[in-house]
């Protein structure tokens, strides 16, 4: 009875760890392999090599060109675009289960609320809560914008991936210094 609980959590973990994985895509660094990412009718913030960006709606997608509906029609080359963003929503259903799990958790403390347990009373309750999370936990989740994820990188001279340096003071009554970041 023991190992079967062991299995049953390792086999949980397994699952949320290689779905934390699979969503940890690393941006493609060739040009060519943006279709592999991208189609055409996808919002886009493109970052060119001055550092401009330019949101726009993909009307095109070559393997050496990307043409942006941004106001007059942009077309990106692999020299032009250092960075492409794309916004990634969250999917619906993950807040539809959170406000289920809620509302039905809910639901059924409800069904001790006289302090004597009806089962009868609790099930209810936690159809009736759980359905009500549900419709919530949808509304919160679809005004959630979503996260910007980095679909390409311009490969840097060398084909090493740049590092970035962040520093930012911090000022508090009791702390005063440095706050510093390293990424590569």
């Amino acid at each position: 009875m023991r190992s079967w609980k062991l299995a049953a959590v390792l086999a949980a973990v397994s699952l949320l760890l290689a779905v934390a994985l699979a969503a940890a895509q690393e941006p493609v660094r060739d040009f060519s392999q943006l279709n592999t990412r991208l189609k055409p009718g996808d919002t886009v913030w493109v970052t060119d090599a001055q550092g401009r960006e330019v949101k726009g709606e993909i009307v095109d997608l070559a393997p050496d060109s990307l043409t942006l509906k941004a106001g007059p029609a942009r077309r990106f080359g692999p020299a032009d675009a250092s960075l492409i963003r794309q916004r990634r929503h969250d999917p619906l259903w993950n807040g539809a289960l959170i406000g289920f799990a809620v509302g039905g958790g809910l639901g059924l403390a409800m069904g001790n609320f006289n302090g004597s347990w009806d089962w009868g009373d609790a099930a209810v309750g936690a159809v009736i809560f759980g359905g009500i999370g549900a419709g919530i936990g949808v509304g919160i989740d679809a005004l959630i914008p979503g996260k910007k994820i980095v679909a390409y990188r311009a490969p840097t001279p060398g084909g090493a991936p740049p590092a970035r340096l962040s520093i930012a003071p911090v000022v508090t009554p009791r702390v005063k210094g440095l706050a510093m970041s390293f990424g590569f």
